[in-house]
């Protein structure tokens, strides 16, 4: 077992991390609501139904409650910034794929993908946050990490209304593969 404040990092390393952190926290939140605006838009060039473009939505939040709960346990197996940086790897190549799927149940596969990914950076984002903090500064830490959160479902619908206004539904996947590279 690791002493708390021997993972504590001062310095622009922090900041690094904790905007790494951050943003791939952000990028999780906007996902889930991002590709609600883009419904209508799958519909007509997947050629599926309303039940089965709901199934996008359904298999993100599916994979996030999979993962979630496990995220613990596979930190530990792997080491927390090998998975976290895997998960990171994960999403930005499942958003490549959702971008690029040519049927419904394609785009749902890669959905459930890119959801593992993402659940596991929600959680393991907090972690690593508070633990590059000293013990006194904690609660600063957690008020930056909780700001990304709640930033994040206010900007995904006119975020993919953007999107999908201007370019097309493929994009709000896209969107996340600079940012995923970037962060990893």
């Amino acid at each position: 077992m690791q002493d708390q404040n021997s993972l504590v990092e001062y310095g622009l390393r922090r900041v690094i991390i904790t905007i790494t952190a951050v943003v791939c926290a952000l990028l999780e939140i906007i996902d889930t609501t991002i590709v609600n605006v883009a419904i209508s838009d799958m519909r007509g060039t997947l050629g599926a139904t309303l039940n089965e473009v709901s199934w996008v939505i359904t298999a993100y939040a599916i994979a996030n409650v999979i993962i979630v709960p496990m995220t613990s346990w596979l930190s530990q197996q792997f080491g927390r910034t090998n998975y976290f940086a895997a998960s990171i790897i994960l999403f930005t190549v499942s958003s490549f794929l959702c971008g690029n799927a040519t049927g419904i149940n394609e785009l749902i596969l890669f959905r459930f993908l890119q959801g593992l990914g993402g659940g596991a950076l929600l959680v393991t984002s907090q972690t690593i946050i508070t633990e590059i903090f000293p013990v006194e500064k904690r609660a600063m830490a957690q008020a930056i990490y909780m700001l990304g959160v709640i930033v994040g479902p206010t900007l995904g619908p006119p975020l993919g209304g953007y999107i999908i206004e201007h370019y097309a539904w493929p994009y709000i996947f896209y969107i996340n593969i600079p940012v995923g590279v970037l962060a990893t």
